[in-house]
């Protein structure tokens, strides 16, 4: 816990007189986005491009998005939300669309849908001097330092390892042996990619387990309802633990187990450290989740993009380590949920959004 803790820590110190009066001109931010052209001339347009809003990741996402936005005296409401609902077609053509609507002033955080879309993506901000910083997908040739200072960073999480720890409660939560059965991502996200990994290093080092079946479930609650509701009619009492890439995939579970009158009993863990998972791990009905930290997130993405975007720092003359980096991460279990839930979901502890490498470690 003491890597998110100490981010809180050192996070303290609002910097808002300080971008209202000395980066953006003392006057030139003071009236809210509200009270300007929709697409004002003075400052880029700050827009978060992501899946959708029935994921409460990606609500706690834009909710950082929303209080960098606010920190610079804008209303939340100014912040621009490109919803692509699972499709990468929608995410490129609703970039193209605002950046031609902006003339190019935009800085953006995206989550591209999958990987190989992020190319197209950042080679139309290039090409329109927009200012963009993914999070998550990408491939693994594509680089911020080749596009110059359009493309700013990017912002993933080594998944691995956590997922791992996950997975290993999840056994312990066993017992230790039995069959497990798995929800996974789109198959092309990285996230998806690396959280199966961690499962298959903890299977791997326990061999009193057994990978029953491991479905794409697409992040999604409804599609894991539905192949886990599959899952408990083919394997039946076999089924001693479900491993979930998400949160909102385990609630599927969830969903599933209690229509059986199983809830509680066969351990679930996901990922993503929702308030909900919260609540689920309180009750017996997960036993773990991992936190990553979406405000934070959601919010120093698009601080990083506006920042380069005006001027504040140069990407291009920054190290690669600060182009491409990893952002915090911290499982959840029984153990530690309260602690979890006073710090990060009751708690808003106020962030230096210029504080744009904190809590961060290299990726490259």
């Amino acid at each position: 816990m003491s890597f998110i803790k100490k981010h809180v820590e050192q996070a303290t110190l609002n910097r808002r007189n300080f971008l209202l009066a000395s980066i953006a001109g003392a006057g030139s931010l003071a009236l809210p986005m509200s009270a300007r052209p929709a697409f004002a001339a003075d400052g880029p347009t700050i827009a978060w491009s992501y899946r959708n809003r029935t994921n409460p990741y990606w609500n706690a996402i834009v909710s950082g998005g929303g209080r960098f936005v606010e920190s610079l005296g804008m209303s939340a409401d100014d912040l621009v939300h490109l919803l692509n609902e699972g499709s990468s077609e929608k995410s490129l053509a609703d970039v193209k669309a605002l950046l031609s609507k902006t003339g190019g002033n935009l800085a953006l955080g995206i989550d591209t849908n999958d990987a190989p879309n992020a190319r197209p993506v950042v080679e139309a901000c290039q090409a329109a001097g927009g200012y963009v910083t993914t999070i998550w997908n990408k491939t693994a040739d594509l680089h911020p330092w080749d596009f110059g200072d359009n493309y700013v960073a990017h912002i993933s999480w080594s998944d691995t390892k956590p997922a791992e720890e996950v997975a290993n409660i999840l056994i312990d939560a066993m017992g230790g042996s039995g069959g497990i059965v798995g929800l996974g991502g789109i198959p092309s996200n990285n996230p998806a990619i690396e959280r199966r990994q961690g499962l298959d290093n903890a299977m791997a080092a326990n061999g009193n387990t057994e990978l029953l079946d491991y479905q794409a479930a697409d992040w999604d609650t409804q599609k894991a309802a539905e192949i886990m509701s599959s899952y408990l009619t083919r394997f039946g009492d076999d089924i001693k633990g479900v491993f979930c890439a998400n949160d909102t995939m385990a609630f599927g579970a969830v969903e599933a187990l209690r229509a059986e009158g199983l809830a509680g009993q066969v351990p679930v863990v996901g990922y993503d450290g929702t308030a909900q998972a919260a609540e689920y791990i309180k009750s017996g009905e997960m036993q773990a989740t991992c936190y990553t930290d979406p405000p934070w997130a959601g919010g120093v993405a698009c601080s990083l993009a506006y920042h380069a975007a005006i001027g504040t720092f140069k990407p291009s003359e920054e190290p690669k380590g600060h182009r491409e980096f990893y952002g915090p991460a911290l499982v959840v279990s029984k153990a530690d949920v309260d602690q979890f839930v006073a710090d990060h979901i009751d708690g808003t502890p106020e962030v230096d959004w210029t504080d744009f490498w904190g809590p961060t470690t290299p990726a490259a």
